[in-house]
């Protein structure tokens, strides 16, 4: 017996503008039943489990325990510049001169995650 992933839970304080951001990252759409001011949004990700946003009264208060690391087409400098102009912002540089390593950035409610090096940049 195993278990199955159903979905990556993110406690948030705007369920469906985090929804929408990360909508916007990973260009893939909403729950069609979700809109603003639902406490629950899902994002409908290609393949495996969706992002499950569930807002909650408290705020964020430390780092991360669990994180998504994205993968981009594109190149990870160019997915950095598009991601910042999503709304999210800049954490730390793990970037090393040979190309290898990875950006970390946070959401727009500070949520932190890493941006990798792209298939065609490892390969």
């Amino acid at each position: 017996m195993v278990s199955v992933l159903q979905n990556v839970a993110i406690d948030c304080a705007n369920a469906y503008e985090l929804a929408r951001f990360w909508s916007e990252v990973t260009g893939r759409p909403l729950h069609p039943d979700d809109k603003p001011g639902d406490p629950e949004c899902e994002v409908l990700l290609a393949d495996g489990p969706v992002l499950y946003f569930n807002q909650v009264s408290e705020p964020k208060t430390t780092k991360n325990r669990i994180h998504v690391c994205l993968r981009p087409d594109t190149s990870r400098d160019e997915e950095v510049e598009r991601l910042l102009g999503l709304g999210a912002t800049f954490v730390a540089d793990h970037r090393e001169p040979d190309g290898t390593g990875w950006a970390i950035l946070a959401d727009p409610e500070g949520n932190e995650f890493c941006v990798l090096r792209s298939k065609s940049e490892r390969g």
